[in-house]
């Protein structure tokens, strides 16, 4: 029987018995193999999620749990966990022979896969017709229940306030509002287990990831940044949405598949401590990665040195200052105007005021 030809040795019982999951690729097929109470089980090692390496996994009982996004498989069967059974991965008789684990690869049960809705997020991506729309994100972080003064937020509030008596659409996202989990990495598995929407975003509905996502991918013209100084970087929270963001990057990485275009961006850059230049560096570097063009002159920015830390002389400076509330004012100004411009190359015309008159045909 071992010579018939739909049975085909995938390896020696002492080597794949040695761990409880294994991959192994024999003769152009890829198999997840597991070994449990002196069984083996076979199945493919493709996982109908996004491709995961099933034979990297871990076991759950008789599950193989993929070890992307945690899609699980029996063992033996390849049918998927309960309340999943639609989705299925090839499963493979297997037996063992004079010390040799054999797979009949033309009796295979079938891939099927149950018919999964696509995320809202996946939808294509086309701007829909209308005035232009600024998204301001504050990533200051503060108890909610005890709020403070922040010069970030009082600056990007006089921002949004400005695009809207140009007639803008605006829409403020707080960071410290939402609820969404630090990213987990998954592209430092593989480049192509980071997935446009983001993993997390499909598997946890609770999470409010979507709502930035929403707002740069599918609402925007243009965004504005708002973030204070913190130890010589941005906020915490800003770095925890910017790795969440790694999704929209890593989509042209791996599928060519440019989510921001023609979309444009700024900062507001306050703190206590300075280091402006190397934070407004880090925040230009990281949209212009994600796809995002600039004004002239793309961030506004206040900070008294390293050794003015009195916060209260600083907090006064940036609530009573006319320039900086000005120049939040003239930063919005500069993003709609390019945003404008773009817009324009391919959207019905609207219009914009500058100095009073009409500088172009962006907004109504």
């Amino acid at each position: 029987m071992s010579g018939q030809p739909n049975w085909i040795d995938i390896g020696s019982v002492e080597a794949l018995s040695a761990a409880p999951v294994s991959h192994v690729t024999a003769q152009g097929h890829e198999f997840a193999v597991s070994f449990v109470d002196g069984a083996f089980g076979v199945v493919s090692n493709v996982c109908n999620h996004a491709g995961g390496p099933l034979g990297e996994g871990r076991l759950e009982g008789d599950y193989l749990v993929c070890p992307w996004h945690y899609w699980k498989f029996h063992r033996r069967s390849g049918v998927g966990e309960p309340g999943f059974e639609q989705d299925c991965v090839p499963g493979y008789p297997v037996k063992v022979e004079a010390g040799r684990v054999r797979v009949d690869v033309a009796n295979a049960s079938k891939r099927s896969r149950a018919p999964h809705a696509p995320h809202p997020l996946a939808r294509k991506v086309e701007r829909a017709p209308g005035a232009l729309r600024l998204a301001g994100i504050s990533t200051t972080a503060m108890d909610e229940a005890h709020p403070r003064f922040s010069g970030s937020d009082h600056l990007l509030e006089h921002a949004l306030r400005e695009a809207e008596s140009l007639g803008a659409e605006t829409r403020l996202i707080r960071l410290n509002a939402l609820k969404f989990r630090a990213c987990e990495g998954f592209y430092s598995k593989s480049a192509r287990a980071c997935t446009w929407p983001c993993s997390i975003t499909q598997m946890d509905a609770d999470d409010q990831m979507d709502q930035v996502y929403e707002a740069l991918v599918h609402w925007a013209d243009a965004v504005i940044v708002a973030t204070p100084i913190r130890w010589g970087a941005a906020s915490s929270l800003y770095f925890k949405m910017a790795e969440r963001l790694n999704c929209v990057q890593n989509a042209v990485t791996i599928r060519n598949q440019v989510l921001i275009r023609d979309k444009v961006a700024g900062f507001i850059i306050v703190g206590g401590q300075d280091n402006i230049q190397s934070v407004a560096g880090q925040m230009l570097g990281f949209y212009a990665e994600l796809g995002f063009l600039f004004p002239q002159f793309p961030y506004i920015a206040h900070s008294r040195g390293w050794s003015h830390e009195d916060m209260e002389r600083n907090v006064e400076i940036v609530r009573e200052s006319r320039e900086l509330a000005e120049g939040a004012q003239m930063l919005a100004k500069r993003c709609l105007e390019l945003a404008g411009e773009l817009v324009a190359r391919g959207a019905a015309p609207t219009s914009v005021e500058r100095g009073g008159r009409k500088a172009h045909p962006i907004m109504k």
